[in-house]
């Protein structure tokens, strides 16, 4: 039966290979080493040898703190994730039958998503025979378009997919 540690690293007794590369604490290289050697000089350290490199020839094995050396991987992910941007897509839906206030109401709901530094993707939705006339759905994404260029710039022009015409707008600012 084969048992396969939790974590991705080999370390102590887990490493099979008869020799291996040893590289010391402080980043010294001790050379080709036996395995049994390597595990006596990371045992007199009261450290632990960690295979990093299983697939080199022979394998390259560390001396560290194996403990200390996931936590800190842990808290470096943990940091790129905080710093990681997150940009949400917003979605505005408009008619062709679509009243001046509305219009309005609906462009600045658009400038406020851009201005928060989100992106909105504007549907224009045609009924039954509007279908025929897509081009007044073109004139209302670029009057739309007009009506946001201080806050964004088109990423996706308008185009029809199905029974709807879409355009992406994304943010000038970023968050």
């Amino acid at each position: 039966m084969l048992i396969i540690s939790k974590n991705e690293h080999q370390i102590n007794d887990e490493i099979k290979s008869k020799e291996v590369r040893v590289i010391d604490s402080d980043g010294s290289q001790l050379g080709i080493l036996p395995i049994a050697r390597a595990l006596e000089i990371a045992d007199e350290k009261n450290l632990d040898l960690v295979n990093v490199a299983p697939n080199g020839n022979p394998p390259v094995c560390r001396i560290m703190d194996y403990g200390k050396y996931c936590f800190e991987q842990a808290k470096r992910e943990k940091e790129a994730r905080k710093n990681q941007k997150t940009i949400s897509l917003k979605e505005v839906q408009l008619t062709l039958k679509i009243d001046t206030h509305d219009f309005e109401t609906k462009l600045n709901h658009a400038k406020r998503f851009l201005s928060a530094g989100d992106k909105v993707k504007v549907v224009v939705k045609f009924r039954g025979r509007e279908l025929a006339n897509t081009s007044f759905g073109t004139k209302l994404c670029e009057r739309f378009e007009e009506g946001c260029k201080e806050f964004g710039v088109v990423d996706k022009p308008a185009k029809m997919e199905g029974r709807n015409m879409v355009m992406i707008i994304s943010s000038l600012k970023k968050k």
